[in-house]
């Protein structure tokens, strides 16, 4: 794997780094190019390679911290939806739906829309994009993520709230059920879904997920 940065001012290197992923979220790995991020930045090409050798380096730089911070964010609303449980499916629900708009945020206009921008880049050229950069971007942020989501359905199920024989399978259906046909709806959060829309289509992936992990199954 390429090495992920040199030497430089941090300030330059933020910059850099920030304006790379609006770049590649906007153009994409192939088009986007070292100008373009570098008076996306407001500094020279020069200083763009004074900090990263290449296009590929870059671009690794930017994913790993996108997908870092994408984790972090879903592990935040584990944390408020997932631990302290009144109502496991309103919990759900509440998780799936705010899980969906971070991770699926449309261009400028969502909060988190840098996140969801790269993401739609990478999935759709994944077949240009060096596979160890793939690799290290789906360990540092879909993995991570869905390895963590095992972790508190295991908890929910010592807890009595939840059936789970295997925690890693139970997360992959949860994901499926309840994420997938908004990501789908919306084109990997290219066009919006209504709100209403979102949140039906998360409680009834909700509803499947505990037919077959609810705790009444014991």
């Amino acid at each position: 794997m390429a090495a992920t940065g040199g030497a430089g001012r941090p300030e330059k290197r933020e910059a850099i780094t920030r304006a790379a992923a609006v770049v590649f979220g906007r153009e994409g790995y192939v088009r986007a190019g070292m100008d373009a991020i570098a008076a996306e930045a407001g500094v020279s090409k020069r200083t763009v390679y004074n900090h990263f050798p290449d296009k590929e380096t870059l671009f690794l730089s930017v994913a790993l911290r996108n997908s870092a911070e994408l984790a972090e964010l879903i592990s935040e609303l584990m944390a408020k939806h997932l631990v302290r449980v009144v109502d496991l499916r309103q919990g759900l629900i509440d998780f799936a739906v705010e899980r969906a708009r971070v991770v699926l945020s449309a261009g400028e206009h969502g909060e988190h829309g840098e996140h969801g921008a790269l993401g739609r880049a990478i999935r759709a050229e994944v077949a240009n994009i060096p596979a160890d950069v793939l690799e290290a971007w789906l360990e540092a942020g879909p993995v991570a993520s869905q390895r963590e989501l095992a972790a508190h359905f295991e908890a929910l199920g010592e807890r009595g709230l939840l059936t789970v024989e295997d925690a890693g399978l139970a997360a992959e259906r949860f994901t499926l059920l309840t994420f997938h046909g908004i990501a789908e709806r919306s084109f990997w959060g290219a066009l919006p879904v209504a709100d209403g829309e979102t949140g039906r289509i998360a409680a009834d992936g909700v509803d499947a997920f505990l037919r077959i992990h609810g705790a009444q199954r014991r």
